[in-house]
């Protein structure tokens, strides 16, 4: 008997008895199902940290951040300035390695137009601050080197912004208008994108209703930060807000030092080589004083590899027991099966099928039933992927690739051979004249 007459007999054996083939196929099905779901899960969740992570800057973003100098340099202290915008100017210099750089100056102050308020942070930036944090203006233009070296009153907003000093139309692009900062006026040259999961971005495009994440009960998004964003030039905060140190009458002189200086690597394999070159840089610049460190994303990165890595195993190895009972169904329906075929297979014999035909009979059906099973498994892992988007707030939505169904499927597939393989070999030594002797 070949192979597709095998396959037929053994589709023909699984659909005459139907209920207890799906009976049989259940715990394939259930293992299927769950395993894919975890993958999805699984992918999705990463998926989603990976996309904040790259909007918020990606790997190659690295803060140089003050830090406590070591016990042995305390009495060097007051030798070093800090960070100041001459770090930046050292390090954009000389690091080859680092292909952006930019200080930068915060402040928390209120906002004003046409009688509306709102406060949010605004910062002093060179105009690499824009690309080192994936900041993309939508409309208008970015900061140029023109604005920083005249000290212009100009600004670059989020969409945020837009919503609370115009309610009245929040989705109107003011470029050209002016609002009030800190009792000055400022004119927008810029508005940014509206930044958003890729998900609700596709959904809005398409005309769909985006769906709403919350936390706490309150809708939320991830990238506030962002869209709440309001930059000027870095000279222009410089003369503003720290030209001046007044404490009582005494004028102190200027702030020299910068809040945060952040700087980018060429590329990801290089972020190390980065650190040490701009390590070099301040260490000589600060006067042999280690009052600085970096803050780099690299750990998140492995965070999130490692975090998706460990739950893709543990959920597969839970999905595996279902796959492994499955397995323990079809071996015991096929010994069944073999006990009520054995005159079946005795006839077989005594018309010249040998043994290894019968083992590929019986070995065929089991295989079949575990891909029948894989397959309704992978429908139902659909079902449910499609049902948890529907059921939770629309964080981390699974994510199906190809790899995660063919490895799931593949699982179901195996379970079916192994499963068949004891009961193919018990059959295939059955003697043809007690299997015609039987019943």
């Amino acid at each position: 008997m070949n192979f597709w007459n095998s396959l037929a007999v053994g589709i023909r054996e699984i659909w005459s008895h139907k209920f207890r083939s799906f009976l049989t196929m259940l715990g394939v099905i259930l293992g299927v199902a769950s395993l894919l779901s975890t993958f999805a899960l699984t992918d999705g969740m990463a998926k989603a940290s990976r996309e904040y992570m790259t909007q918020m800057g990606g790997v190659e973003r690295i803060n140089v951040i003050a830090q406590d100098v070591p016990q042995e340099q305390l009495l060097l202290t007051d030798t070093s300035p800090g960070r100041t915008v001459d770090d930046a100017e050292l390090i954009q210099a000389a690091a080859k390695h680092v292909s952006r750089v930019t200080p930068w100056y915060t402040q928390f102050v209120p906002l004003q137009r046409a009688g509306e308020k709102f406060r949010a942070y605004i910062y002093g930036v060179w105009p690499d601050y824009v690309p080192i944090n994936r900041h993309v203006v939508e409309y208008g233009r970015s900061i140029s080197q023109l604005d920083l070296d005249e000290g212009r009153a100009v600004c670059v907003i989020g969409t945020r912004i837009v919503e609370q000093l115009w309610p009245e139309k929040p989705t109107c692009k003011p470029v050209g208008e002016t609002i009030i900062m800190s009792g000055k006026p400022y004119k927008i040259i810029g508005i940014f994108q509206y930044y958003e999961n890729e998900d609700n971005r596709a959904a809005r495009l398409k005309g769909k209703k985006p769906v709403l994440l919350t936390k706490n009960g309150k809708s939320y998004n991830p990238y506030t930060v962002k869209n709440t964003t309001v930059i000027i030039p870095f000279n222009t905060f410089y003369y503003e807000f720290r030209a001046a140190n007044v404490t009582g009458d005494i004028d102190q002189g200027p702030i020299r030092k910068i809040d945060g200086l952040t700087i980018q690597a060429s590329d990801p394999e290089h972020v190390q080589d980065a650190i040490d070159e701009a390590s070099s840089i301040l260490i000589q610049s600060h006067r042999g004083v280690e009052d600085f460190t970096f803050d780099t994303r690299q750990e998140l990165a492995d965070s999130i590899e490692k975090t998706a890595r460990n739950t893709r195993l543990t959920g597969g190895l839970i999905a595996g027991i279902s796959l492994i009972v499955g397995g323990i169904g079809i071996t015991n329906i096929m010994l069944a099966s073999i006990t009520e075929r054995i005159r079946e297979i005795g006839v077989r014999r005594a018309i010249g099928a040998k043994s290894g035909h019968i083992f590929t009979q019986i070995l065929v059906e089991s295989t079949v039933v575990g891909i029948i099973g894989g397959f309704l498994g992978l429908v139902a892992a659909l079902g449910m992927t499609h049902l948890i988007k529907f059921t939770t707030d629309g964080a981390s939505l699974p994510v199906i690739q190809t790899a995660s169904v063919l490895m799931s499927f593949g699982f179901a597939v195996l379970i079916g051979v192994f499963s068949g393989i004891y009961p193919a070999w018990t059959a295939s030594r059955i003697a043809p004249i007690e299997a015609l002797r039987y019943g």
